[in-house]
């Protein structure tokens, strides 16, 4: 049998040989000469210690497990349309740029290939009305959460920096404030705010279409928004991860508007200063699993973000930029997603409807904002109780109270099986 290292039988409970450290370290001067009670005062100190680990709140999803036990016993099986991820096949021409790329042995671009950052500019060009942009000024990211994560501590804020996000608003909006050491203030418009704060205000996320709400800025809305940023000094991050999912007055295919950019000509006069937008091709070409995003906007803040993110190591593989290059190239398979979950929507919003929950904004997106005037876990139950799982309102800050959110994201056959129970219980 091997031999310990020498002097291993002489290590202290704690793994401290009587002469040196784990390391071969000189202990501390005087620690060999201490008592046995300044030893145990010692070592009492070391254990009281703060616990190593960011102090975040739990994860909310976690909460939902006795919900989806309930769901999970319904004998025609559950029905998830809690969490908005997507099911449909990813387009096959994503799927082969993926795997044309894979021979991939050298270190990708964090600012992304050329090819790709064109691809994004012509993009925003021809689906936005953005014409304002060089492929300098984006930027592909690993998804667009990390970027909400870590954006105010890219950026460089801290304590006393205010950071804005809406009053019914994805919960990372106020870890990313978190882990910056910024504050995080809930409010729908900077006029909100009282003198103290507003002076304070370095970051003001705007979410159009929202999540979970649906709801959508119009240009002058837009525009008013950035007009006061910009006095302010701070800058104006528009997550727009859903803009091609409009419904109703902005559904393009149906003879809508296209949902507004922050960074449209007529919201930001034809600059980027102090804008940034982001957007995801998660739900529009199925690719959740990808984890493909951008940014794009003011140029000094993006060659400020590439810098910090080549030394964070914060950078998209190469095939996953290949297969961005050719989605973003390709319209007709948003299209047809898109004319998938059309259908969806109307049957549920047919179902939900008649089963009593009034439906709340949900102008674009993947989601319905729902509400049966009564505490949001009480619906969550009844619901779960019919074998579906919805997404509870509260996870979105206290002004989701009494709200469920309902997602768009299940095969034709779950949706349909939602719908029967739903008509059901009505008639019941």
């Amino acid at each position: 049998m091997q031999e310990p290292p020498a002097g291993l039988d002489k290590l202290d409970g704690r793994g401290l040989s009587s002469s040196k450290s784990p390391l071969g370290l000189d202990k501390a001067p005087g620690l060999d000469k201490l008592d046995h009670r300044d030893k145990l005062d010692h070592r009492d100190k070391l254990d009281h210690r703060a616990a190593f680990g960011l102090a975040l709140p739990d994860y909310p999803w976690d909460a939902m497990a006795p919900y989806q036990q309930i769901a999970a016993a319904h004998p025609d099986g559950v029905v998830n349309l809690s969490i908005g991820t997507p099911v449909d096949p990813t387009p096959t021409l994503i799927q082969q740029a993926l795997v044309a790329a894979a021979d991939a042995p050298g270190y990708p671009t964090t600012h992304g290939t050329p090819e790709l950052r064109r691809a994004i500019v012509d993009w925003f060009a021809r689906r936005r009305n953005v014409t304002c942009l060089d492929p300098a000024q984006v930027m592909p990211t690993v998804g667009s959460k990390e970027l909400v994560a870590w954006l105010p501590l890219l950026l460089g804020l801290g304590a006393g920096d205010v950071v804005v996000r809406p009053t019914v608003a994805y919960p990372t909006y106020d870890i990313g404030a978190t882990l910056a050491g910024a504050t995080s203030v809930a409010a729908d418009s900077l006029d909100e705010l009282d003198d103290e704060t507003r002076a304070r205000v370095r970051l003001v996320w705007v979410n159009s279409p929202g999540n979970p709400t649906g709801i959508v800025r119009d240009v002058a809305q837009l525009r008013q928004l950035v007009d006061q940023a910009r006095e302010l000094g701070a800058v104006v991050a528009s997550d727009e991860c859903y803009a091609e999912l409009g419904w109703g007055r902005w559904d393009v295919e149906e003879g809508g508007t296209p949902v507004p950019s922050v960074l449209d000509p007529r919201v930001c006069g034809g600059s980027a200063a102090n804008l940034l937008a982001v957007y995801s091709l998660s739900k529009q070409s199925n690719v959740a699993g990808y984890r493909a995003a951008f940014v794009a906007g003011d140029a000094a803040i993006m060659a400020n973000l590439v810098n910090s993110r080549k030394h964070a190591g914060m950078i998209v593989p190469h095939p996953v930029q290949e297969a961005m290059r050719v989605a973003l190239g390709d319209d007709a398979h948003v299209r047809d997603q898109k004319s998938r979950y059309r259908v969806r929507r109307a049957k549920l919003v047919a179902a939900l409807e008649g089963y009593g929950l009034a439906i709340h904004h949900s102008e674009a997106g993947l989601y319905l904002w729902c509400t049966a005037g009564q505490d949001t876990w009480h619906t969550i139950e009844r619901l779960a109780r019919l074998g579906i799982v919805a997404g509870p309102g509260v996870f979105y800050g206290d002004a989701g109270s009494g709200y469920v959110r309902i997602a768009l994201t299940a095969t034709d056959d779950r949706i349909d099986a939602a719908v029967r129970r739903l008509a059901a219980e009505a008639r019941a």
